[in-house]
């Protein structure tokens, strides 16, 4: 859909807000022509990186190839016995036993499957039509989001244990660990993570967890901080040789994906 076409659709009031997001849009439009929507549950923040991570995809990343990836699992949970109270998507409403390496291990296995054949596509609409099919298979759109909140968890556990070790860790990771809720990684599992999907999204502060997670940069359009100099901000900051993918937010919770040529209209 067309970026500016969508802005004076959903904001077409003369109040300071509406003011402030069609700014937003208009320079956002300097650089994109169209915006694809985002369903807008509460994955929304992992989708759209998803989908922006695994549609550029070329060049396979070395942590994907790694066969460390499939055994990072048992690894984990053999260590850290309280990882078995993770909540799986499909089984949070109701009784689940404790959480099988296996399990995980299947969902970050197919994450590297899709990964792998999306980068061997070179063709880019047929990388598009390809990317658009996961995302159109609802069960398995869920494993890997649960594949990458698992790695999120194992890349909080070693920034914890990072600094724990007196190592230098980035700040945004003294920041995620300052909260009442997040003291420790099996509190932020517990109280951040579980819910992420659920009953809440994605934080500021787990969006840099989320870059270093999948080891690219988010580039943000905060379209409500048009003007300052947060309206465009990375996550993280601090990693310029990583490949970049974009957003764009309205408030920080929900993301949509800016596109530079008119497609699907939606995600």
């Amino acid at each position: 859909m067309d970026i500016l076409e969508y802005c004076q659709k959903e904001w077409r009031g003369k109040t300071a807000a509406a003011k402030l997001m069609r700014k937003g849009y208009e320079a956002v439009s300097q650089n994109f022509s169209c915006i694809r929507i985002a369903r807008g549950d509460n994955y929304c923040a992992l989708r759209a990186v998803l989908f922006q991570v695994l549609s550029q995809t070329t060049d396979l990343p070395s942590w994907i190839e790694s066969p460390d990836l499939l055994e990072l699992p048992k690894k984990l949970i053999s260590s850290y016995d309280w990882i078995k109270h993770w909540k799986l998507q499909h089984v949070f409403d109701g009784e689940q036993q404790p959480l099988q390496y296996d399990t995980i291990r299947e969902h970050l296995k197919l994450l590297k499957k899709r990964w792998e054949r999306l980068s061997e596509i070179k063709v880019l609409g047929e990388k598009q039509a390809a990317c658009d099919e996961i995302f159109q298979e609802e069960d398995e759109e869920y494993r890997l989001y649960e594949a990458v909140k698992f790695l999120m968890l194992s890349k909080a556990i070693s920034l914890y244990n990072d600094n724990v070790e007196g190592k230098e860790v980035p700040v945004f990771s003294w920041l995620l660990f300052a909260r009442n809720t997040s003291s420790n990684p099996e509190e932020f599992m517990q109280n951040h993570l579980n819910q992420v999907g659920h009953t809440g999204g994605l934080e500021q502060v787990e969006m840099f967890l989320l870059g270093y997670a999948v080891q690219h940069t988010i580039k943000v359009y905060r379209l409500y901080k048009h003007g300052t100099d947060e309206f465009i901000t990375l996550y993280p900051n601090d990693q310029e040789e990583w490949p970049v993918v974009t957003l764009i937010t309205e408030d920080d919770r929900h993301y949509n994906v800016p596109v530079r040529i008119c497609e699907e209209t939606s995600l």
